[in-house]
């Protein structure tokens, strides 16, 4: 029998109780109240075959800005323990290096990683990773959801900008609805949308997914991704990309 070392893992991780369910319910009534939602978007436009939900993108606006901030922080704070657990997720990409108490650079490895204290964790992952756009999602019951099997990521713009998604995240902001699952394909697993939990997950196509219809009530979520940084901060003129 394997250890707990070598155990199979599905790379599917949730956090309960990321935000509050006052903190859920209060994004869940500006959303409401706001009147800014528009059809939800796929990588093809408007397609509602494929995603019918209202959304409301929070990037770049400023009376969102105080929720954006907020879920970044529940999210960031999620992050951290993914990493602790997966550190393959940050240094099997790039050739990391840190400071060591010799006053040395080291190699970042998962030891490393596993032992280096919070802050400084921070610190590299704020060299190597940047959060995404956000969407609020509004799904209506009965009628709403994301039924096409899809991954994030998507070749969509010359600069690549879809294809720098490494981790996909979901807040959910409510409950008390029948079905509306986060369903994975290959790892045949339904994840139950529960107020205030955050689901991380890979964004490639090994991990194919799909938002099913919520039935006997609306599911509202957050959601985006945890993307590299660009190659000009990783790269440019020699710096970042070394811790």
């Amino acid at each position: 029998m394997a250890d707990a070392s070598t155990a199979i893992t599905d790379f599917i991780e949730v956090y309960p109780d990321a935000l509050s369910r006052e903190q859920c319910a209060a994004v869940v009534e500006r959303f409401t109240r706001s009147g800014a939602d528009g059809p939800g978007l796929v990588g093809g436009g408007h397609r509602p075959d494929l995603k019918d939900s209202r959304d409301i993108t929070l990037t770049g606006k400023q009376e969102w800005r105080d929720v954006e901030g907020l879920l970044n922080a529940a999210v960031f704070k999620g992050l951290m323990a993914y990493l602790r657990r997966y550190p393959y997720t940050l240094i099997a990409p790039l050739m990391l290096e840190v400071a060591g108490d010799d006053g040395g650079r080291h190699r970042l490895t998962a030891d490393r990683l596993q032992a280096m204290d919070d802050a400084a964790l921070a610190g590299v992952v704020q060299t190597v990773l940047r959060p995404g756009s956000i969407n609020l999602q509004r799904y209506t019951g009965g009628r709403g959801g994301y039924p096409y099997w899809h991954c994030e990521l998507f070749p969509r713009d010359a600069g690549g900008e879809t294809l720098h998604r490494h981790l996909l995240w979901t807040i959910y902001l409510n409950d008390g609805f029948d079905e509306g699952e986060t369903e994975f394909l290959y790892q045949q697993r339904k994840i139950a949308p529960k107020a205030g939990s955050l689901l991380i997950a890979p964004a490639a196509f090994t991990h194919t997914h799909r938002g099913n219809r919520p039935q006997g009530g609306d599911k509202f979520i957050a959601t985006s991704w945890v993307l590299f940084q660009r190659a000009q901060a990783l790269f440019g003129g020699g710096q970042g990309a070394s811790g």
